[in-house]
């Protein structure tokens, strides 16, 4: 059901959610057969029953910490135009191009850190999914610290952080799944998995909707 909202323009009765969803490969869905990752898995399994909840990938495959900081406001802006910003919600999703690219420890925590201070002085609900592992990403024995210090940057700021490093480096579905691909980027399974993380650690409470 939908009414006027005084200003000719039409408004649903349901408190509606914008949840926006930057980062690189992995928010993309690179690899997945299906097209869906682990954000439209997430989607898929989110409690509507309370508001009315629409996620938009955002994802840039290779993007850095860098670009990502670069380009959050004006991407997350477009989505939350013409709407009440208590409807706003932003989550990151980080992956490995820092690695890549050569960039420092210190650089990344301080990109991330950038973006938090500046959603947190917005009142704007942040939530961050880490970096799963990769068997053949260029850096790869070094995403356990890269996660380690993203976590540290989200726990100073009492912002709800993801591990998706230590649940499933040695996971077997995670590593056969990867096996099978590119050996950077999962199918099917892999995403699955993710996504099952990211509903088991605060998703529904962080949203503030029913649990699944």
């Amino acid at each position: 059901m939908t009414a006027t909202d005084g200003t000719g323009r039409y408004a649903s009765r349901t408190p509606e959610l914008r949840v926006c969803v930057v980062g690189d490969d992995f928010v993309a869905g690179v690899g997945d057969p299906r097209s869906l990752g682990w954000v439209g898995r997430v989607g898929a399994r989110t409690s509507r029953t309370e508001s009315l909840v629409t996620l938009f990938p955002l994802g840039v495959p290779g993007e850095t910490t860098t670009g990502l900081l670069a380009r959050w406001r004006e991407e997350t802006g477009r989505r939350f135009a013409d709407a009440d910003p208590e409807s706003f919600r932003l989550v990151i999703g980080l992956g490995h191009a820092d690695l890549a690219d050569g960039m420092s420890l210190a650089r990344s925590r301080l990109n991330l850190a950038n973006v938090l201070d500046e959603c947190l002085a917005r009142n704007l609900p942040v939530f961050v999914v880490g970096p799963p592992p990769a068997d053949r990403a260029q850096h790869a024995d070094l995403v356990p610290e890269l996660s380690d210090a993203f976590a540290d940057v989200c726990l100073r700021r009492r912002v709800p952080y993801v591990d998706c490093w230590r649940p499933l480096v040695h996971h077997e579905d995670w590593l056969t799944d990867m096996a099978a691909g590119d050996g950077r980027h999962p199918g099917q399974v892999g995403y699955g998995l993710m996504a099952w993380l990211v509903l088991h650690n605060g998703w529904a409470q962080w949203l503030g909707v029913a649990e699944d």
